[in-house]
């Protein structure tokens, strides 16, 4: 059974505008489309796209991999935070109207969200939606300085944290704990985004640890999605990704490939501390290559191999690939094989 995490960049130009690039077979949808078809995922995650209420973008992208070879039956997204107006200032300069006033930093409702896609049902009524809990109600958490009324309100999730089970069987349950943290330096309030972004992370921790008012599932689950945070380079606090990293009730599969460790030789990667071979972005300028994209099985499940795919130019899926414009992201693929006989049998409710 394999997972796969794409951080897609498909949108952030308006509402709409990634539903008619799709819908006209654009050149970047299709370049997308090709790829995931490619991949063959059994369970899909993406970010980066943007969400409407009757999910229209997320099935069109949907059909575009069906024509290209692979189907994927079942669609699932929650509501984005990214977008979502607050009517405060929420960073003190006097208005209530920027893309900072928002719960998730952005320019309408919807920008840069999550959604799923898979060949097993997902179980909708069971599907939890944490984007709700406010970033104060964190244990611990690392809070900038914010107006009352401001910190009263503040959500922790720029765009969300959800558990979604996927029926693998009529016994059988895989909880998908999601979510895609903001950068930890970016717009008008670099202090709130490095301690948010640390903290998005964190979350995961604490729910595993049962410090958090929601109990994680008895199921066995995979934390999936993108943290915006490498465990040993560029910015952000570290610290919350090694921690997860190492949180005893996960694995890290430590997904490579040959095109990270080639592309390390770019001036601000070549220093860098963490294997090259496992980063998963492309930013040839600072702060260089990184890890910001993750699958993450519990450790009871047994993994059969994994991969990022960045393919060295030396081999035929690069063609895949290139002309790198095609894309339009600086991210790649993650992808984990896990063997669907270890995931245990549980209660269905669970």
């Amino acid at each position: 059974m394999r997972l796969v995490f794409w951080r897609i960049d498909l949108g952030a130009r308006g509402p709409g505008y990634a539903l008619q690039e799709v819908l006209r077979q654009g050149q970047s949808a299709t370049a997308k489309s090709r790829v995931l078809a490619h991949l063959e995922p059994d369970i899909l995650v993406l970010s980066g796209l943007d969400f409407d209420h009757d999910l229209h973008l997320l099935r069109a992208i949907r059909d575009m991999i069906t024509d290209h070879g692979h189907e994927m039956r079942f669609s699932f997204a929650f509501a984005s935070n990214a977008g979502l107006r607050t009517g405060l200032d929420m960073t003190g300069d006097g208005r209530n109207d920027t893309p900072d006033d928002t719960q998730g930093y952005g320019r309408y409702a919807g920008e840069r969200a999550l959604a799923i896609l898979s060949r097993f049902p997902i179980d909708q009524p069971n599907a939890r939606d944490f984007s709700g809990f406010l970033w104060k109600d964190l244990p611990g958490a690392q809070l900038p300085t914010l107006a009352p009324e401001a910190r009263a309100i503040q959500r922790l999730s720029s765009t969300g944290h959800w558990d979604v089970p996927v029926i693998l069987g009529p016994d059988k349950r895989l909880h998908l704990l999601i979510y895609q943290a903001g950068p930890p330096v970016f717009g008008t309030d670099g202090v709130k985004n490095l301690l948010r972004n640390h903290d998005e992370t964190a979350f995961w921790s604490a729910f595993l640890d049962r410090r958090l008012p929601m109990p994680p599932p008895e199921a066995p689950i995979v934390v999936i999605g993108g943290s915006n945070l490498d465990p040993h380079d560029g910015d952000g606090r570290h610290d919350a990704m090694r921690t997860l990293l190492a949180h005893p009730a996960l694995q890290d599969p430590m997904p490579a490939s040959k095109g990270a460790a080639l592309a390390a030789t770019d001036p601000a990667s070549a220093a860098h501390d963490g294997p090259h071979a496992l980063d998963t972005v492309h930013w040839p300028d600072r702060p260089g290559n990184l890890r910001v994209s993750y699958i993450l099985p519990a450790a009871e499940l047994e993994i059969i191999r994994s991969g990022v795919f960045w393919p060295g130019p030396d081999t035929a899926d690069a063609a895949l690939l290139h002309p790198k414009d095609d894309l339009r992201t600086p991210h790649y693929p993650v992808w984990v094989d896990i063997d669907r006989g270890s995931v245990r049998a549980t209660d269905q409710s669970n």
